[in-house]
């Protein structure tokens, strides 16, 4: 089995550090749970909805950026998880470098074949350029996230989905822990 992953919400719980500082760049105008409602849909969502300012959006992302790894915590039982796929290969919008860093913190890099990031140059989510590209050249049999974004280019490219703590997006099969991966989803792959 080949598993696509996004990064943010799924291997790793950062909506939490993220929504805390959209608050604090905000001047706490905006709640954390306000910030998360609206940061699982999109941060461009997000941006959009509380109608952020350039000047906000603009210290929001360089922000992101310096946040400490070591306060984003890998979701219980995702690394099992990892270990049942031959090939793991994640698309994300952040960078790789930081990507890498995170994954490298937390001792998970080495379950990564494949990292498509910002800089490759695919169109955002859920263009299914870049799930093309990864499926073409990994054959991915699930492409598990937490947003609809994350599962809809799988989707179009016929790939099976699972949305991860999200019942609300459209998928094959729903998971909030992955701990229950094993006798929930295995079974029906």
């Amino acid at each position: 089995m080949n598993f696509l992953w996004d990064f943010d919400g799924t291997i790793f719980d950062t909506y939490p550090s993220y929504s805390k500082l959209f608050s604090e760049i905000t001047g706490n105008r905006i709640s954390e749970e306000e910030a998360f409602a609206q940061l699982k849909v999109s941060f461009g969502h997000a941006f959009s909805h509380f109608e952020l300012s350039n000047e906000e959006s603009t210290r929001m992302r360089r922000e992101v950026r310096l946040i400490g790894i070591d306060k984003f915590k890998p979701f219980p039982g995702v690394k099992e998880v990892l270990k049942k796929a031959e090939i793991n290969v994640i698309m994300t919008h952040k960078e790789k470098e930081d990507v890498d860093k995170v994954l490298e913190y937390h001792g998970l890099s080495g379950h990564f074949t494949e990292i498509v990031g910002q800089e490759d140059g695919f169109p955002r989510k859920p263009d299914p350029a870049a799930y093309r590209y990864l499926h073409n050249k990994y054959q991915i049999d699930l492409a598990i996230g937490d947003r609809a974004l994350d599962l809809e280019p799988a989707r179009i490219l016929g790939i099976r989905t699972l949305s991860f703590q999200n019942r609300d997006a459209k998928a094959d099969f729903y998971l909030d822990d992955y701990r229950d991966f094993s006798e929930k989803i295995v079974p029906l792959l």
